[in-house]
């Protein structure tokens, strides 16, 4: 008879497909790491057994103990499934953003669930990550760690590396992995690149992360809010190994959902969102890269996770992903009654600059751009007189110095009532496509495209 003796026995081992429909003719071939197949739906089943399995040998893991960690969901599945069969208590934390789906799988393995805010920055106590530390200690409990532990990164540099190479018999020319914690894509990047260091490592970030930016700049920019589970990060990541990956890009929700729509419904691959990250990069890479070569692209989670979020076409009407029923019209309805110019500043301007192209526009807020030109800040008119008038800066500081992360972000296919809670919070609603800044729009920007449609 073959069988498992658990469910444990069953982590990996999954199979690479073929991607047929998305991928244009003439490019190479892409494999899906189809990591989803997992028993408890994802990649981090991997990473999540392994430390368990090292914890226990070093005696830092006993029988009856607790283990806690944050989690977007994924990680503390994995953890979950493998407490419930070795007989320990799991806590998690996890963002106030992350599925409901998610929730109730953790609670269904005997997990405790503890809710975080998503809008805290990385230094907040509020913060997922702070909070499992306070749990773990007033617990005395294992803390797993996912972000800064070294296992994170040796997991996929031992068992998955090595895996994606045996099944393409050495022939992958390139993989793209999405970058949450950072260990899938440092790990397997590790192995590939110490067997064959020809083979091409791309990393893909979210907009409103922090890795795209590190990679190329090794200073971390201000995160902000995306709608995109499982991928990106606000904080440094100890196993995000910048070194095994030959280079980053970057997607946004829109890009990201729409590709994983296109992986269920035409390639059957009932996969979640950050695996449309992945995918999108790795079709325009097969685009790059032409025939005769072989891109391996990991699809992370199962879209069990999201059946209510981007799976629904509501809730992809209500964010802006889909076409709306009805309502007050579109962000780009708005943008095209609007004939002021798009004034931006680059992070590293002077204030005196600044301020002077904001003279001259007439305006009294401007977006602040990375060095990859992505909107990261915003500065208004207030910040600059109350930095001046502390003596905090001079018309010679940079004018990152007084921005402030972007409160509200949007999309053109956003529907109109999505501004509303935006200007409630008096901020301005700064517009991207593609990761480009398109528009700013303020309550007067509404209030007058409204006049026009004699609402």
């Amino acid at each position: 008879m073959e069988y498992k003796n658990t469910i444990l026995d069953a982590v990996g081992n999954t199979p690479l497909v073929r991607l047929n429909k998305v991928v244009p003719a003439g490019g190479a071939t892409v494999l899906a790491k189809c990591e989803f197949m997992n028993p408890a739906g994802s990649v981090k089943d991997r990473m999540a057994m392994y430390i368990i399995q090292e914890a226990e040998k070093r005696g830092e893991l006993r029988p009856g103990g607790t283990i806690v960690e944050n989690t977007s969901g994924n990680t503390g599945l994995g953890v979950a499934m493998a407490a419930a069969v070795k007989g320990y208590k799991a806590v998690f934390t996890m963002p106030d953003k992350m599925s409901l789906e998610k929730i109730n799988m953790l609670k269904s393995f005997g997990a405790e669930v503890i809710i975080t805010p998503t809008d805290v920055p990385g230094d907040s106590p509020d913060h997922y990550v702070n909070v499992a530390k306070r749990v773990a200690q007033e617990r005395n409990a294992f803390y797993l760690n996912q972000y800064h532990n070294a296992l994170n990164i040796e997991a996929h540099e031992r068992l998955t590396g090595p895996e994606i190479w045996r099944q393409t018999e050495g022939k992958v020319d390139a993989v793209v992995a999405g970058a949450g914690t950072g260990g899938t894509i440092s790990g397997i990047g590790r192995y590939l690149k110490s067997i064959n260091a020809h083979t091409r490592v791309v990393g893909v970030d979210i907009l409103g992360s922090v890795h795209y930016h590190y990679f190329y700049t090794g200073t971390l920019p201000t995160a902000y809010v995306y709608k995109v589970e499982g991928i990106g990060e606000d904080i440094k990541c100890d196993a995000f190994d910048p070194k095994a990956i030959d280079e980053m890009r970057q997607v946004d929700d829109y890009q990201s959902f729409h590709m994983a729509r296109r992986l269920v419904r035409e390639e059957g691959l009932f996969c979640g969102g950050s695996s449309g990250s992945a995918a999108h990069v790795a079709v325009e890479l097969a685009a790059e890269m032409g025939p005769g070569k072989t891109i391996v692209v990991i699809l992370p989670d199962s879209g069990t996770r999201y059946i209510t979020k981007f799976l629904a076409d509501s809730w992809m009407r209500d964010h802006g992903f889909l076409e709306p029923e009805r309502g007050l019209g579109l962000v780009e309805d708005v943008l095209k009654g609007m004939s002021r110019e798009v004034v931006s500043a680059r992070e590293d301007e002077p204030v005196g600059a600044v301020v002077d192209r904001m003279r001259s526009a007439g305006v009294s807020q401007v977006p602040v751009l990375d060095g990859a030109s992505v909107p990261r800040l915003i500065v208004h008119e207030i910040d600059v007189l109350r930095g001046l008038q502390s003596g905090k800066i001079s018309s010679q500081s940079p004018i990152r110095a007084v921005a402030n992360p972007i409160g509200g972000l949007v999309y053109p296919k956003a529907r109109v009532e999505e501004l509303y809670p935006i200007f409630n919070q008096d901020k301005v609603a700064v517009v991207v496509d593609a990761s480009k800044l398109v528009g700013i729009i303020a309550q007067i920007d509404l209030i007058e495209y409204l006049s026009r449609r004699g609402r």
